[in-house]
């Protein structure tokens, strides 16, 4: 049912993700998206990074936006001093695409909002692409739950903090669990031991995250 439920909505929204360069794709991006850098601005800033200077203007919220990476598939742009904005454009079939979009705000601890889109920037179901990790997975797989050390060291992790990030070279998505950072340094002390020190990577594979 899952399938045949995605292949109907792949007929509806494959016309929105034929493919387009990611330079196109950021400039027609709605502003709702990226209140602080107007469609114009954002083709300043390409135009900038393409002529290898450096791609950095004034935003509407009297900081600096700068554009960091850009290639045919993949933009990281730095917002604002404490926001970052990464996308990846992911092939589908038949030289279709979606957007894998991915805000982080630095507050200061990262984390991580991920979203969906065609290439015209129909909003898809986040659900439909990937399956967010779950805090349990960053739990060392040989760890006693039992242990009143690690019952006390983690029940301080009572935040959901996550920081995603894109591959500009590959199709991979990293996940690392930021709520220890939240922490106090005794903290992320006590907490250290039975928690997996290698963040979580998803691949894309054909239609969705693995």
């Amino acid at each position: 049912m899952k399938r045949l439920l995605f292949s109907i909505l792949f007929c509806v929204f494959v016309c929105g993700m034929m493919a387009q360069d990611m330079d196109a794709v950021f400039v027609a991006m709605p502003d709702q998206y990226v209140p602080q850098l107007e469609n114009a601005w954002r083709k300043d800033l390409i135009d900038l990074y393409k002529s290898g200077k450096e791609a950095k203007l004034k935003n509407t919220m009297n900081g600096f936006s700068t554009l960091k990476k850009l290639t045919s598939d993949y933009l990281l742009l730095q917002v604002t001093g404490c926001s970052t904005l990464e996308m990846k454009m992911l092939p589908l079939v038949n030289e279709t695409y979606v957007i894998c979009m991915i805000t982080t705000v630095y507050g200061p601890v990262p984390d991580s909002r991920v979203e969906f889109f065609t290439t015209d920037w129909k909003s898809l179901n986040a659900a439909d692409f990937y399956t967010p990790v779950l805090a349990e997975w960053f739990i060392k797989d040989d760890v006693d739950r039992n242990r009143i050390a690690f019952i006390e060291a983690t029940a301080c992790l009572d935040m959901d903090l996550r920081k995603y990030s894109l591959s500009p070279d590959d199709w991979t998505l990293t996940v690392e669990y930021t709520t220890p950072q939240y922490l106090t340094k005794a903290g992320r002390k006590q907490v250290k031991p039975f928690l997996k020190s290698e963040p979580k990577i998803y691949t894309w594979q054909k239609f969705c995250f693995k």
